[in-house]
């Protein structure tokens, strides 16, 4: 970690069961990563948890597009349910 800032586009797409999330709580929840010194991965991850935590959505994506750093653009993209880890639960049966 550099310790420079990053600037990234987060992307949230959901298809709720019972609870749907707020935007303006969405809104400061993602502004408390701020000043948060963590790994691009890390934190699209923890978003996605958080995200599944507060809301228990059938189906959820994060994709967060992350500005280029010495010409290296990052875009990370996190689902849930895990479809890798369904996959290979099919094949144990």
């Amino acid at each position: 970690m550099t310790g420079q800032p990053d600037f990234a586009r987060i992307d949230i797409d959901y298809v709720p069961d019972r609870l749907c999330v707020e935007s303006k709580s969405l809104k400061f929840y993602l502004a408390s990563y701020r000043n948060e010194r963590a790994f691009n991965e890390a934190v699209t991850n923890r978003i996605l948890d958080d995200f599944v935590k507060a809301c228990a959505p059938r189906e959820a994506i994060i994709t967060a597009q992350f500005s280029a750093r010495g010409g290296i653009a990052l875009t990370v993209r996190a689902e849930y349910p895990d479809k890798k880890v369904r996959r290979d639960d099919q094949q144990n049966w």
